[in-house]
């Protein structure tokens, strides 16, 4: 009990220490999305291409932008949690059927 409450412990303040060391460390660091990079590196390139299509929605600031991804992300991590948890009871409850 002891040594699981420890692993979990770690594992939290190495998974705070991953998000938080960047930060800390690159302060005046410009952290841009990948679209907005493409597109500065398509006008530069090419500057008279006219994109295919416009978003139907544009998020009013960059930071409901990042809730967004964010809800996505984690969205797509508890479907793809409870696919791995479902398959692995489904896996030992098939084996412990059998003698």
């Amino acid at each position: 009990m002891k040594r699981s409450i420890l692993k979990n412990l770690l594992l939290a303040a190495l998974v705070i220490a991953l998000a938080a060391v960047p930060l800390m460390t690159l302060k005046h660091a410009e952290f841009s999305g990948s679209d907005g990079q493409a597109e500065e590196a398509i006008s530069e390139l090419y500057p008279g291409y006219k994109p295919w299509f416009a978003p139907f929605w544009e998020p009013p600031g960059g930071e409901i932008e990042s809730l967004l991804f964010a809800l996505q992300a984690a969205l797509g991590a508890g479907v793809l949690g409870y696919g791995l948890g479902f398959l692995r009871g489904k896996h030992e409850s098939a084996g412990a059927g059998q003698p």
